[in-house]
């Protein structure tokens, strides 16, 4: 596994490769918040090339925001992946202009990709979603921030014969949602956890990490997605999350019940299992 960023995760094995989001091209707040935005196809290309992923069998949103949907049609374009998600995912995808053989709305099915198996339950975004709803008719940027609503969101198991990994990219929980599943690993949606309360962060621990038996929680989305991941990562700044106190709360919290707790390396590839 590598990590680019946010919850861009890229998994390859000898039979199967799968990119979760990928985010490249991370826009500054200024353009975000005042212009339009488009995938960058330089930062797309530049990404592609550090994970070693010049071809690929599935590339899946978790939610429509551009945070997460922003590059996938390119990316799906230029590896030839099968583009996974909802039906605003698929939305973009055909606003990028990619057949419909290369589109997959998700639902209950189990999808197989060389030795990997992907199962997608639904989930909930973040607490305050600034752009709720789903994207009802395909577009293509440039186009404002607020054209890429949520749609569907998605917690997505990853199985393989060395272990199965959890994929719960937004920062909150469905009590009862993940019960009866079972994940060796959580990539933990982290943002905006050091400012929710430890009301919310104990619901969040139990209905995810705990109900999956997971022994290993790799904290994923903290880092601050107006900057560029070239070099290293910075947190979200202190107005949107308290990132010392959501280390101090996963560290606690996992010495308690014998859980490690992992920050991903920027882009080196790591086995998560090990």
């Amino acid at each position: 596994m590598a990590f680019a960023g946010t919850s861009t995760l890229h998994f390859a094995t000898a039979e199967g490769s799968f990119l979760t989001d990928g985010f490249f091209s991370r826009p500054g707040m200024l353009r975000v918040t005042a212009g339009k935005i488009a995938p960058d196809r330089d930062a797309v290309d530049a990404g592609l090339a550090r994970l070693g992923a010049d071809r690929l069998d599935a590339i899946a949103c978790v939610h429509s925001h551009y945070d997460h949907a922003l590059d996938a049609p390119l990316v799906a374009e230029l590896t030839g992946a099968e583009i996974l998600g909802s039906e605003s995912t698929a939305n973009l995808a055909r606003g990028h202009g990619l057949p419909e053989a290369q589109i997959r709305v998700v639902g209950d099915q189990v999808c197989s990709y060389g030795d990997l198996r992907l199962t997608f339950v639904d989930s909930i975004h973040s607490p305050g979603d600034r752009i709720p709803g789903t994207i009802d008719e395909p577009f293509a940027p440039p186009a404002s921030y607020k054209n890429w609503k949520t749609g569907n969101c998605y917690s997505i198991f990853l199985e393989h014969q060395s272990g199965t990994v959890l994929v719960h990219a937004s920062t909150n929980s469905v009590p009862g949602a993940l019960a009866g599943r079972k994940a060796d690993v959580v990539y933990l949606g982290s943002a905006m956890l050091g400012k929710l309360g430890d009301e919310f962060f104990d619901g969040y621990w139990r209905n995810v990490v705990l109900a999956t038996g997971a022994r290993r929680v790799i904290p994923i989305h903290w880092d601050n997605f107006f900057k560029t991941a070239e070099r290293a990562l910075i947190p979200l700044p202190y107005l949107a999350d308290d990132f010392d106190r959501m280390m101090r709360l996963l560290d606690d919290r996992g010495r308690a019940d014998g859980i490690e707790i992992v920050l991903p390396p920027l882009w080196d590839r790591t086995d998560p299992f090990s």
